[in-house]
């Protein structure tokens, strides 16, 4: 019988002996409120990939019939996290996001009737849900790529033309992550776009993911920004922007 992270198989890579995240960025970018402040006054006009919709419309029914307050589980990986955040939320339908269906082909069968397992671009899944009404109770990012370089900025979630389309769902939202860096930056675009968030230095006593199980045994510190974004919000920077 399945337990609550459904089949996953344990991986040997990923009990611990992980390098930390090492870049030349040793603060906030720059550039970051300046990139925040346009993307909220420009949302993205970024075309949706067709298998996004296609994967939206294919649950869309299911969502909307269902009827639980929603939780999203984005850059959910192999959906660890979204089975076990569905075993501690049965009164919710948890709705997990991959672009990888390598990744989520590695859960196996559900493990329970309230989650889902989307394989989809996160930010044009963001756009979509917004566009169709819906909106989170509780929304995690749990260790999305950090792309470190200077560069990638743009890469990251709070850099990327997609953060408003994010903000505009709504509902209690956690990101975590091994690198200080990005849940600073995290937390200062939150507070660029009117919110007030805070980070801390947490220890995870039932890991979530199997990279936070691998950065836990590795002695990596981990970092994670929350922030209470409301219902039927827009981001006060946008609104500032748009008047």
């Amino acid at each position: 019988m399945a337990g609550p992270c459904g089949n996953i198989k344990p991986d040997p890579a990923m009990q611990g002996d992980s390098r930390a995240v090492s870049s030349s960025q040793q603060g906030c970018h720059e550039q970051l409120e300046a990139m925040v402040r346009k993307h909220l006054a420009a949302p993205s006009q970024r075309p949706t990939a067709a298998h996004t919709r296609e994967a939206f419309e294919a649950i869309r029914q299911r969502v909307t019939s269902d009827g639980r307050p929603l939780v999203f589980d984005s850059f959910c990986g192999t959906g660890m996290s979204t089975a076990l955040l569905a075993a501690q939320n049965p009164d919710k339908l948890v709705i997990g996001v991959d672009k990888s269906a390598h990744r989520l082909n590695k859960h196996g069968p559900l493990a329970g009737d309230n989650y889902l397992l989307v394989q989809a671009d996160c930010g044009d899944f963001w756009r979509l849900a917004h566009e169709a009404g819906w909106r989170a109770t509780r929304h995690y990012l749990l260790y999305p790529n950090p792309w470190p370089k200077p560069g990638q900025l743009k890469r990251r979630v709070h850099g990327s033309a997609d953060f408003g389309a994010l903000l505009a769902l709504g509902g209690d939202i956690e990101l975590r992550s091994n690198w200080q860096v990005y849940v600073e930056e995290f937390s200062q675009a939150l507070s660029v776009a009117g919110f007030e968030a805070h980070s801390e230095l947490f220890t995870s006593a039932q890991p979530l993911t199997l990279f936070e199980r691998k950065y836990a045994g590795s002695g990596h510190q981990l970092w994670r920004c929350r922030c209470q974004l409301g219902h039927n919000t827009r981001p006060r920077a946008a609104e500032h922007q748009t008047r």
